[in-house]
């Protein structure tokens, strides 16, 4: 699953003066790794090694962590390497349906590109699944899986393509840090690159976007780059572009994914919907719960 925070919340306001000198991806992943250390899911050694792969200094990863922690105590026992998401006995939604994925690879902008290809029997339609900050791991290729159960090919991407694929890092933690440093223009070039291979292995069809989380801002990014061949796209949250401008992804019909009890990630959702109000695209901004959303 996603990653899961419960609704401790991080000061938008302090982080941003706190890590000025980052990137706004760098900003969002750092925020989410000070807040798993606040809600207990990370010791605080675990989070300062991983504020520091994303380039975060001992100084200012201190002052961030005092910043989200909202006068909230970490849980002493927390795990040394755990990220984690939340558990559940009960299977994700669609797994009983869920057909296999299979490894694929396509001319890039810049090189190959890697995926996991999920066919559908009689297709509906195709979709483009944009991962989170941990790279095209398991969770990300049943999520491809299920949309291929229920009659929708999907292409889940692997934005790490270019460092050797999700797969080369041991470390996921590494593999996180390789993805803040990845320019968004980047990022762009290869999810247009993405839609494209989606529509050749669909012809006829109309193409949408998931993302989750980092993958949630990603799909902003693509609406805001301008990308009319997108019947729809779906962002589990994430970061919002400044100032978006999505008037170049005219007919687009956008639902939006929240997590209610955690400001951090609705913060940015009425910037959002008035943007794409201005853009004149068929919007629905649903509230959700937390960040485990799918």
């Amino acid at each position: 699953m996603p990653e899961y925070y419960p609704p401790t919340t991080c000061p938008t306001s302090d982080c941003g003066c706190i890590l000025a000198r980052v990137t706004p991806l760098q900003r969002y992943i750092a925020e989410e790794i000070a807040t798993d250390h606040v809600d207990g899911l990370l010791s605080r050694r675990e989070a300062l090694r991983r504020l520091a792969l994303v380039g975060v200094g001992a100084a200012a990863a201190t002052a961030l962590i005092a910043a989200c922690s909202n006068d909230q105590k970490p849980v002493a026992n927390a795990p040394v390497t755990s990220s984690g998401a939340a558990t559940s006995s009960a299977p994700p939604p669609g797994m009983d349906s869920a057909l296999p994925t299979t490894p694929v690879t396509w001319a890039g902008p810049q090189g190959d590109l890697q995926g996991a290809w999920a066919q559908a029997t009689n297709p509906r339609g195709g979709v483009l699944v944009i991962h989170e900050n941990r790279g095209l791991n398991d969770w990300v290729r049943s999520v491809a899986g299920r949309f291929a159960g229920i009659g929708y090919c999907a292409l889940a991407i692997d934005l790490l393509s270019a460092q050797g694929g999700t797969a080369t890092f041991t470390d996921p933690a590494q593999a996180t840090a390789a993805l803040s440093k990845i320019p968004p223009e980047e990022f762009v070039a290869n999810l247009k690159s993405g839609v494209g291979e989606l529509g050749r292995r669909v012809p006829d069809n109309k193409l949408a976007a998931v993302g989750f989380c980092m993958g949630g801002g990603l799909v902003w990014q693509l609406l805001a780059a301008g990308e009319p061949r997108l019947a729809a796209a779906v962002p589990f949250y994430g970061p919002l572009p400044e100032n978006p401008d999505f008037t170049g992804s005219k007919g687009v019909a956008v639902l939006a994914i929240y997590g209610a009890l955690d400001n951090r990630v609705t913060s940015s959702k009425d910037a959002a919907k008035a943007a794409l109000d201005r853009a004149g695209l068929a919007t629905t901004c649903a509230p959700g719960r937390d960040c485990a959303s799918a």
